[in-house]
C-alpha cells in the first residue's frame, strides 16, 4: 500500500488534507487546494443544507478535482432552561457591552439529519465528520454514494470505534491542532493526547484493518509531513497552514493575531463554544476562562455566544474573536493557498530526498 493510497485512489496527487475550519473555511479554499493537487474540505458543521449545495456548487465551478465535507456529528439538544438563563445572565454584561439584548436563539444548530441526507445527495469524494461518530449503517450509505469515510479521533479507543463502523480513514487529533477537539468518547481531558504520541498508535491499531490514519495537529511545513508518514500516517490534515491564505474567510484582526502569534500563545477553552477547542489568547478568552464551569455544553453556549461573535467579527475587533490556531501558528505562511500547497510538497520532497541519502 502507498503512502498516500486512500487519497491517490480518488485522484489526490499529494498526501495533504486542508483542514475543514468551519466558520474559516472558502469554496474558494477548498477548490485552490484541490486544484494544487491537494484534498480540499468544505467545513459545513454550520452550513444550512441550501447553503451545502451552494459551496459545493461554487467548488465544482472552480475546480473538477476531488474535494470534501466535513460535518458535526451531533443531535439537536433541548437544554433545561434554567442553564440556559443562567449563562444568559452571566453574559449579560457582554452583550451590553455590544449594545444587544440577551436572548434565546431561534435554534442551537442545524439538523444534523438534513445535513446527512444532502451530504449523500452531493456525493463528494471524501466526507468527513468530527464531534461524534456515525453508525454502520450511515457509513454504508455514504460507501453506496461514492464517499470515502473519514472520522475523527484523538484516542486510539475512538479510532477504533471508527474503524468497527466501517470508516475508511481515521483523522488522529493531536492536542496541538487548532480549532475544536473531536472528542467523543471518555473525559476531554484524559484525551489531550500529543500528535507524536497519537498517530503511531493509531495505526498499530488500524492498519491490520486496513483502515487508513491522517495525522493532524501542529504539522505545518514539509518536514513535518515526512515525519507524520515516518511515524505511518498516509497522509496529513492542516488547517492553521491554510488559515493565513488569502482565500481563507477570516477578517483582518485575525489575520494579523496569526502573523503576531508564537507557539505559547494558544490555550484550549470552553469559553467560546461550550466544547474545548484551541485559539490564540485574547481579552475574550481571558474574561470568561473563569467562568468555564458553568457554560452549557456545545452547541447551546455556542449559539449564545452567536450575536456577540458576529458584532465583534463586524467591529473586525480581535480582542473579542474566537481565534482558532494551532501550536505551529508562529510557523503560518500568508501565500495563496496553491502557492503553499506548491511549497508544501517542496519541501516534503526535499525531505525525503535527504532522509535517503
Amino acid at each position: 500500500m502507498s503512502e498516500s493510497s486512500l487519497l491517490a485512489a480518488r485522484g489526490v496527487r499529494l498526501p495533504i488534507v486542508q483542514g475543514p475550519m468551519a466558520g474559516a473555511d472558502t469554496a474558494r479554499l477548498a477548490a485552490a487546494v484541490s486544484q494544487a493537487g491537494g484534498l480540499g474540505m468544505l467545513g459545513c458543521g454550520m452550513r444550512s443544507p441550501s447553503a451545502m449545495r451552494e459551496a459545493a456548487a461554487e467548488v465544482r465551478r472552480l475546480t473538477a478535482q476531488p474535494f470534501g465535507i466535513n460535518l458535526f456529528v451531533q443531535e439537536t439538544p433541548t437544554p433545561a432552561p434554567a442553564t440556559v438563563a443562567q449563562a444568559l445572565e452571566q453574559l449579560a454584561p457582554l452583550y451590553a457591552q455590544w449594545g444587544l439584548q440577551p436572548s434565546v436563539p431561534a435554534r442551537w444548530c442545524e439538523d444534523f439529519g438534513a445535513q446527512f441526507e444532502t451530504l449523500l445527495e452531493l456525493r463528494p469524494a471524501f466526507a468527513s465528520f468530527t464531534f461524534g461518530i456515525l453508525d454502520a449503517a450511515q457509513v454504508q450509505r455514504l460507501h453506496t454514494a461514492g464517499c470515502a469515510v473519514i472520522g475523527t479521533a484523538t484516542t486510539v479507543q475512538e479510532a477504533l470505534a471508527w474503524a468497527e463502523v466501517g470508516a475508511d480513514a481515521v483523522c488522529a487529533s493531536g492536542l496541538e491542532a487548532g480549532g475544536h477537539r473531536g472528542t467523543f468518547l471518555g473525559d476531554f481531558t484524559a484525551a489531550q493526547v500529543g500528535t507524536l504520541a497519537l498517530v503511531p498508535q493509531c495505526v498499530d491499531a488500524l492498519a491490520p484493518q486496513g483502515v487508513a490514519v491522517i495525522a493532524a495537529g501542529g504539522i505545518m511545513d514539509g518536514r513535518g509531513m515526512a515525519a507524520a508518514q515516518a511515524l505511518g500516517a498516509q497522509a496529513v490534515q492542516m488547517g492553521t497552514a491554510f488559515l493565513a491564505c488569502p482565500e481563507s474567510g477570516i477578517g483582518p484582526a485575525y489575520r494579523t493575531a496569526l502573523a503576531r502569534a508564537d507557539a505559547t500563545q494558544t490555550r484550549i477553552t470552553r469559553s467560546f463554544s461550550g466544547r474545548p477547542a484551541r485559539g490564540i489568547t485574547n481579552a475574550m478568552m481571558a474574561r470568561l476562562q473563569p467562568l468555564e464551569h458553568i457554560w452549557p455544553a456545545y452547541p447551546v453556549h455556542n449559539a449564545l455566544m452567536g450575536p456577540v461573535r458576529r458584532a465583534a467579527a463586524e467591529a473586525d475587533d480581535s480582542g473579542y474573536l474566537a481565534l482558532w490556531a494551532g501550536q505551529g501558528v508562529a510557523a503560518a505562511r500568508a501565500l495563496p493557498a496553491a502557492a503553499l500547497v506548491q511549497e508544501l510538497a517542496r519541501e516534503w520532497q526535499a525531505t525525503h530526498r535527504r532522509i535517503a541519502v
